[in-house]
Order: C-alpha cells, then structure tokens, then sequence
C-alpha cells in the first residue's frame, strides 16, 4: 500500500522567482522617482508606497534619505561610465571616435521628450552646499570626468589638451541642460557637428 503523507499546509504566498529584494525595490523606486522629479521633490513616503515596501525596511538599508540619494547617484555614475565607455571597444585607439560615440548617443537622448538630463548634475544644482552627500558624489564625479576629458584630448594630439577638454565639458554641461529647455529642436542637435568643429580647431 502507498504511504500516506501527512498534506503541506499551503504558504501564504508561493515564492516568486527573481523577485527584487526590498532594498533591491527601494533602489530601483528611488532613481526612477529622483532622476525623474528631483530629489528634494521626492519623500520617503512616496518611496517606499510605490516601492511596496515599509519604512522601517528601508531605514534597514539606508541610515536616511540623504544617504538613499548619495547611493542612487552611486548607482547613476556606474551607469554613466559604462555608456560613456561604450565607445572604446567599438572605435580602438580612436579617442576622438570614442568619445563622440558617446556624443552622438547624448544628442539623440538630449532631444527626446521627457528628457531629464544627467542626474549628478542636476544634484549639484539642487544641492548647492558642499557637505550634502548627494553633492558630493556629484562633484567628485565631475572632477573624475574632467581628468578624462584631458586625457582624451591629449590623445586626439590637442595644442592645449586642458582647455579642449574644458571647451568639450561645456558643451556636455550644456546639452544636459539645453536638452530639459528645448526638446527635439534643440541646440542639443548640433552638439556633435560642434564638437567636431572644436577638435578641429584645436589640432590646428
């Protein structure tokens, strides 16, 4: 006779294969809300609803909202690099190549509806003080970018390598900011025939 198997009492719910962990959620929720709206606009609250989450798992993960928003913006740069990099395989020992690969995505980004611009620059801007710790991932990723510029732009063979590099950080600075203002008709439009007008010039 088959054994008889006393019956599994059912779970409240089965497990859900590759569901995000909370912190997983708060993360996601987080950047989406804060690159979208702000980070001053957004609360906790609103977080940790649309996350699905309780407020005590979030203060589990993140001593506050502050520090929420230094690791949303830690998690940005991540993101930034990789596409800025994206072009160093594709174009190899072609500085110039590589990084107006990276000028030819954000032009198309810059002018596309609903565009919010680069999120470590607009924590500068909402957070002018200097011991926020938002502002300040923001600021040492600036300072990071602009070693590569240089460094870029003496491998492209620029007379004057740091003022290239300053000359083509305005420009990004400005599409990120142009891109909020004027949409699809956008200067952002002419950031790569301006870019390559100022290479020119530059190895003149």
């Amino acid at each position: 006779m088959p054994i008889k198997r006393p019956p599994v009492a059912p779970t409240a719910e089965p497990p859900a294969e590759g569901k995000p962990k909370a912190a997983e959620r708060i993360r996601r929720t987080a950047r989406e809300l804060f690159y979208r709206e702000g980070i001053r606009a957004i609360g906790v609250e609103e977080i940790v609803t649309k996350a699905g989450v309780t407020k005590p798992s979030l203060y589990r993960s993140y001593a506050s909202k502050d520090e929420l928003a230094a690791e949303y913006l830690r998690d940005y740069e991540v993101g930034f690099w990789k596409v800025f990099e994206a072009g160093v395989p594709t174009h190899p020992g072609d500085a110039r190549g590589q990084l107006l690969a990276y000028f030819e995505g954000l032009a198309h980004r810059a002018t596309q509806v609903g565009y919010r611009g680069c999120g470590l620059t607009n924590a500068v801007v909402e957070y002018p003080g200097d011991d926020h710790p938002a502002r300040k991932v923001a600021e040492e990723h600036k300072r990071r970018l602009r070693e590569r510029m240089v460094e870029l732009s003496m491998a492209m063979g620029a007379k004057e390598p740091a003022m290239l590099a300053d000359g083509l950080l305005l420009l990004l600075e400005g599409t990120y900011a142009s891109g909020q203002l004027f949409g699809p008709n956008g200067p952002a439009a002419s950031l790569v025939s301006v870019a390559n007008q100022l290479i020119d010039a530059s190895l003149r």
